[in-house]
């Protein structure tokens, strides 16, 4: 097959070193995407004064497919998280968060949740303004958040759709409606009606979130595929991560009609960036979704199991998963179980 077109964001931080892993890894599989690298963020600002450049924005127009590393939102000065402005711009409404053990011998083993989380709406659309009470101007603050029933059932319907697909017997909605009533109660309506169309082929069930949060440590296994709001789903996607060894083995999808992009779930590590030690993988495992969004499931498969025979048959592993390796050195490992 010729090579897929596809935008490469490096990122920051630690993001172009474990991006030029996932590069000679995939140059490893005889190069299955043809890359168009287009900047954002902290670098992006210095280059082109914008952390998300017009080209940028235009590259992913064109090829419909980014693996991106991860972004730095500078600290005040105006500017909104490249990762969100990202999500409106291409409508990514669907972030899948797949938390699945690849190293045995943990706190848990066998886990294999997909979390399925609203992108869109929810609190993070951050109508936020402060309210002044006498001489401080920032004595209130106050947030909006809002969840509509066509996006609700947008999320819910792909939660559903990814369950038949991919052979799942159950989807837990996540919800907070004994107090959100109405901002979380739209979504768990949306998800007892759309059920009955399932019956026989995925069951529903739902939890409150903070019940979800402990059930999730106590018996992490009764879970399947859990859909849930942008605030819940970001919080309790980093609690999954933690059962399967932490955010170095985390992937994500953000999904759209029309484009896709993927990511770490981790952030850029600025403390270690430059030191050659950062662990490649979540950004790997992230490529085999793009792998198998792009229709090409063997190879996403193949990749997969390299990186688990580097790090479990071979016992190459990075500092944050125990080992001593550098980023070099887990590429390595996985270039030659490809081999």
């Amino acid at each position: 097959m010729a090579p897929i077109p596809a935008t490469l964001i490096p990122g920051d931080g630690i993001g172009p070193e474990i991006m030029q892993s996932v590069i000679a890894v995939f140059e490893a599989m005889g190069s299955p995407f043809a890359w168009e690298t287009a900047p954002a963020g902290l670098g992006a600002i210095a280059t082109h004064g914008d952390p998300l450049p017009a080209s940028t924005l235009d590259s992913i127009r064109r090829t419909k497919l980014a693996l991106k590393g991860p972004l730095t939102t500078p600290v005040g000065g105006g500017f909104k998280s490249v990762n969100v402005e990202l999500r409106r711009e291409f409508e990514l409404f669907a972030n899948m968060r797949p938390a699945t053990t690849l190293i045995p011998g943990g706190r848990y083993d066998d886990i294999d949740i997909t979390l399925v989380r609203e992108n869109l709406d929810g609190f993070y659309a951050a109508f936020e303004h402060y309210m002044p009470v006498g001489d401080d101007h920032k004595a209130v603050a106050f947030s909006a958040g809002f969840n509509t029933r066509a996006g609700c059932r947008r999320i819910i319907r792909h939660a559903f759709e990814y369950a038949v697909a991919n052979g799942r017997k159950k989807v837990t909605v996540v919800h907070k409606a004994n107090i959100l009533k109405a901002l979380t109660g739209i979504f768990l309506d949306v998800g007892r009606e759309m059920a009955p169309e399932y019956e026989g082929r995925v069951a529903m069930d739902d939890r409150i979130v903070d019940a979800c949060a402990m059930q999730l440590v106590l018996n992490p296994w009764q879970f399947d595929v859990i859909v849930t709001t942008n605030l819940f789903g970001d919080i309790l996607s980093d609690l999954i991560a933690g059962l399967i060894g932490g955010l170095g083995l985390a992937p994500g999808a953000n999904i759209g009609a029309n484009a896709a992009i993927f990511e770490a779930v981790h952030g850029s590590a600025p403390d270690i960036a430059g030191r050659g030690v950062a662990n490649p993988a979540a950004l790997l495992l992230a490529s085999c979704l793009m792998l198998d969004h792009a229709g090409l499931h063997d190879q996403g498969d193949r990749l997969r199991g390299a990186i688990r025979h580097a790090f479990v048959s071979d016992g190459v592993r990075s500092r944050d998963l125990g080992g001593n390796a550098g980023t070099k050195e887990v590429t390595e490992a996985i270039v030659r179980r490809l081999g």
